[in-house]
C-alpha cells in the first residue's frame, strides 16, 4: 500500500488522530473504546491524556503511536498518514520516527543498560550507533552505568534506561504510557523533568497518559477524554485545576 501524504505546507502537527473509533468485538457485546476522536500535537509541546478508568486514553495513545489499529478514522506522523500502513512498514516508521515508554519499563534483564538501549536498532536489523547510545544513556544521567543489568538499578534508574532507550533513535514524538506509574513521587519528578527537557531543550513532542495531577502540571496542555470521547481541553494547568476537572469527570 502506497503512503499517504500531504502537501508539506499543510503537515504541520507532529501527530494527529482524525475521527479515531476503536472498537473491541462485535455485535451486542462491542465495546467501543474510542468513538470519534480528533485530536492533533504541535511540534515542541508536551501534552497530558487524561480521563476516569475506561475512558479510552490509553486506547487513544496505542493508537496514535501505531501500536494498535483504529476501527475507523486515520492517525497521521507529520504529513504521512501510518494507521493504513502494511504491518512491516509501519514498524520501520515507528522505529525512525516515534518512542515509547511504558510504566513497567519493559527492560530485558539479562542485558546491559547499553545492550537494552541497542535493542530497537537490533530488533530492526541495524548496526547500533555506539556513539548515539552513549549519548542518550548520558542524557538521561547513566553515563558510567552502560554495562550495569537493570536488577543493579533502582525503578527510577530503569526507568531512565527505558527512556534512554525510547530517545536513542532522535524521535520526532515520545509517547509515554503512565511513566512514572510505578515510581514515587520525588522520583517521578525526576522522570516528569527529563521528558520536560526533551521538549524544552530539544523540541520534542511529547504525548502522555496519566492519572496524576500533579504529573499532568508539566504539560503544555491537558486533553481529557471520558467514554471514548474529548471532553475538555486545559492550557497550561495546575495540579489544583487538573484535579477538580478530573473529580467532575469521575476521574
Amino acid at each position: 500500500m502506497a503512503e499517504m501524504t500531504m502537501d508539506p505546507g499543510t503537515a504541520v502537527l507532529a501527530a494527529r488522530a482524525e475521527g479515531l473509533y476503536r472498537e473491541y468485538g462485535r455485535g451486542s457485546g462491542a465495546v467501543r473504546a474510542l468513538r470519534g476522536v480528533s485530536v492533533g500535537f504541535a511540534p515542541g509541546t508536551f501534552t497530558a491524556v487524561m480521563g476516569p478508568s475506561g475512558s479510552g486514553k490509553t486506547t487513544l495513545l496505542h493508537c496514535l503511536a501505531g501500536m494498535d489499529r483504529p476501527s475507523r478514522g486515520s492517525v497521521w506522523w507529520g504529513g504521512t498518514e501510518v494507521s493504513r500502513l502494511p504491518e512491516r512498514r509501519l514498524a520501520q516508521v515507528r522505529r525512525s520516527r516515534v518512542g515509547f515508554v511504558f510504566q513497567a519499563f519493559n527492560l530485558m534483564p539479562a542485558m546491559t543498560v547499553a545492550q537494552n538501549v541497542e535493542l530497537p536498532a537490533r530488533l530492526g536489523g541495524g548496526r547500533p550507533d555506539r556513539g548515539l547510545v552513549l549519548e542518550a544513556i548520558a542524557r538521561v544521567g547513566l553515563a558510567g552505568r552502560e554495562r550495569h543489568r537493570p536488577g543493579q538499578l533502582s525503578g527510577g534508574q530503569q526507568q531512565r534506561v527505558a527512556i534512554a532507550r525510547a530517545l536513542v533513535s532522535r524521535p520526532e514524538v515520545l509517547f509515554a504510557d503512565e511513566p512514572t506509574g510505578a515510581l514515587d513521587r520525588a522520583t517521578g519528578h525526576e522522570v516528569l523533568a527529563l521528558l520536560r527537557a526533551g521538549v524544552d531543550e530539544d523540541g520534542q513532542t511529547c504525548v502522555m497518559v496519566t492519572h496524576d495531577p500533579v504529573a499532568a502540571g508539566y504539560a503544555d496542555r491537558v486533553v481529557l477524554l471520558a467514554d471514548g470521547v474529548v471532553v475538555d481541553e486545559l492550557e497550561r494547568p495546575t495540579a489544583a485545576q487538573v484535579g477538580e476537572r478530573l473529580s467532575r469527570l469521575g476521574g
